[in-house]
């Protein structure tokens, strides 16, 4: 029965999701759904958790009903332009 409710509130917009911004990477991940508010803040403590050992900085978290159409945002334009100074070598045989 909470696999339906599930469904259909995240069909309509209206399931919980943990929307998790970090600087570095430059990322927004979401997590869920869910039913209720209280089930996000209780779970997003383990995502925290996860984003923290694989060495995520500046991390901000929200709890919101929305409807993500991508479940990880990377902002490749702008991460790409750290790396842009780097040479490429290439191998001089043909």
């Amino acid at each position: 029965m909470k696999e339906i409710l599930i469904k259909i509130f995240t069909v309509l917009g209206l399931a919980y999701w943990v929307e998790i911004h970090t600087d570095y990477p430059r990322c927004t991940y979401y997590f869920g759904p869910f039913l209720s508010k209280k089930e996000a803040e209780v779970s997003k403590l383990g995502y925290l958790e996860d984003l923290d050992h694989e060495g995520a900085k500046g991390i901000s978290v929200t709890i919101k009903r929305c409807k993500p159409n991508s479940l990880t945002i990377f902002d490749e334009k702008e991460d790409m332009g750290r790396f842009r100074a780097i040479p490429t070598f290439r191998s001089q045989l043909s």
